[in-house]
């Protein structure tokens, strides 16, 4: 798989597409008493991934860890 196919941008339109078709399932299945709680579920996921999204863009992520050098490592001991 390509990395730049592993980004939040491509797991977002994929989620975008699957709630699409569960909706359109539901709503082709049963309009009038599945649609609701459906929505309502779909709903609370967008919440969800926004708020995801927003911490995202706030919050930076973590520096990655770097093993000190050698040397600094011997010479701290001393």
């Amino acid at each position: 798989m390509h990395q730049r196919l592993r980004t939040y941008t491509t797991y977002s339109i994929g989620t975008a597409i699957v709630w699409g078709l569960v909706l359109l399932v539901a709503r082709l299945i049963d309009p009038s008493s599945t649609l609701d709680p459906f929505w309502l579920v779909s709903l609370g996921f967008f919440l969800g991934w926004l708020s995801a999204t927003i911490a995202r863009v706030v919050y930076p992520p973590p520096k990655k860890y770097w093993p000190r050098p050698a040397q600094a490592a011997q010479s701290g001991a001393e």
